[in-house]
């Protein structure tokens, strides 16, 4: 195993991640294998980066050859060429002297797939500075957000699981209300949290979301990202993140983040919460209210998350491709907005234990940003680098890292234990 200097994840996380990459196939064609040169799909700055492809014994490729373009994090192409596999082998290879993702496409015609590999990301840093009074506006916020009473409804529901109790919740935030469901065991006791963040959209939740985890033993809570009643499908237009996005006072995503850390707030005040722990977790931009979150409760005990949306807002501009929320890089008052926002800005504020897995394929939520936000986190982090994922819902095939390590750290919670974060991920000492 390739060794990076400022990147060590455990072996057998690469042996999950990669399992299936070394079986892709062209749709379509006849069936392509793809090698990494190195099996994290991560390299050094100037190390040669890339692929071993082979065709079956017997198997020939189109006559005009394969077609494959590299980008440098999805953005800006930087090799382009034809593969011939007269022999039943080629190779696609190029080297960077600069941190970044690449990101490859390969193309015959009748189908296409796509490829990521890792440089040096551990040195990925943001692509513009954070605004110097950053902390000092959520701190205000979260100061006007405390002298609000929580004033909790709780309206009881059929929990359809035994000794169960199910609750649909209301709570005062600050310009809003927090809305969501709640389950618990039926017992008298006192339970560690867990606070559930939804990915984008407007839709129901599910009420087997907290009750599965309840009959676990938890205290669960799943946080609607919309003040709508949880049940309810409507009621928010679905550009609802392009609202307000000129301004930080009027951005769609001050009044969700506060309502998240609201959630806590309530969660905390419970006499059946155990007093210690709290779990936060989510995909897609459930990780990213997970992550913002983490940064603005510090009583949060560990944080899980799932290809995290809301990174790198102002990447378009720097060479990096930008994902959801999909921030118009051709507004500077929206790019100016996005750094209030932005994960990476709030990502030096996390002090509880990260669980952070990303797809190098990822379009919506881009592995560069990520791995920029995770550099930027202070205490102990662990990533799950799943080289052939895209987003979970184009690959659910492709999670089994994430769904098997997450079940992992989550089991070792409930018990009592704490979660110790596998692999350094300290920043070159070199730097």
């Amino acid at each position: 195993m390739m060794k990076h200097p400022a990147l060590r994840i455990p072996f057998h996380r690469y042996v999950v991640a990669c399992a299936l990459f070394l079986t892709a196939r062209l749709a379509g064609s006849q069936p392509l294998s793809f090698t990494p040169f190195h099996p994290s799909g991560i390299y050094d700055v100037g190390e040669k980066a890339g692929w071993t492809m082979t065709l079956p014994q017997g198997a020939a490729g189109p006559a005009a050859g394969y077609t494959y373009i590299i980008k440098k994090n999805n953005l800006d192409t930087i090799k382009t060429g034809v593969l011939d596999l007269s022999s039943g082998a080629a190779t696609i290879e190029t080297a960077l002297n600069e941190p970044a993702m690449l990101y490859v496409e390969v193309d015959a015609g009748a189908g296409a797939v796509h490829l990521g590999a890792a440089i040096a990301p551990s040195r990925l840093q943001p692509s513009v500075p954070r605004p110097a009074d950053f902390d000092s506006f959520w701190d205000a916020k979260l100061k006007a957000l405390g002298e609000i009473p929580i004033n909790p409804v709780l309206s009881p529901g059929p929990a359809n699981k035994p000794g169960l109790e199910f609750y649909t919740v209301k709570l005062d935030s600050l310009g809003s209300h927090v809305q969501g469901y709640l389950a618990k065991p039926a017992r008298e006791a006192r339970f560690p949290a867990l606070v559930i963040f939804q990915y984008a959209g407007v839709y129901a939740l599910q009420p087997n979301t907290v009750l599965d985890r309840a009959a676990e033993g938890w205290l669960a809570f799943d946080v609607d990202s919309h003040d709508i009643p949880p049940s309810q499908a409507a009621g928010v237009g679905t550009n609802y993140f392009a609202i307000g996005n000129t301004d930080r006072e009027t951005s769609y995503f001050l009044n969700m983040y506060l309502r998240d850390s609201r959630a806590i707030d309530y969660i905390t005040s419970r006499p059946d919460w155990d007093g210690k722990t709290i779990v936060i977790m989510g995909t897609s931009m459930g990780g990213q209210q997970s992550l913002v979150t983490a940064a603005l409760q510090p009583r949060v005990t560990a944080v899980i998350v799932n290809e995290p949306s809301g990174a790198d807002s102002n990447g378009d501009l720097h060479g990096r491709q930008t994902g959801y929320p999909n921030w118009p890089s051709n507004n500077p008052k929206v790019m100016e907005t996005a750094l209030y926002f932005d994960t990476v800005n709030f990502a030096p504020r996390i002090k509880a234990p990260v669980l952070a897995a990303l797809g190098f394929i990822d379009t919506i939520a881009p592995p560069a940003g990520i791995w920029t936000t995770i550099n930027q986190i202070p205490g102990a982090r662990e990533v799950i680098a799943m080289i052939e994922s895209d987003h979970n819902n184009k690959t659910p095939e492709k999670q089994g890292a994430y769904n098997a390590r997450s079940k992992e750290v989550l089991g070792v919670i409930l018990n009592g234990g704490e979660f110790k974060p596998n692999g350094d991920l300290a920043r070159d000492p070199s730097k």
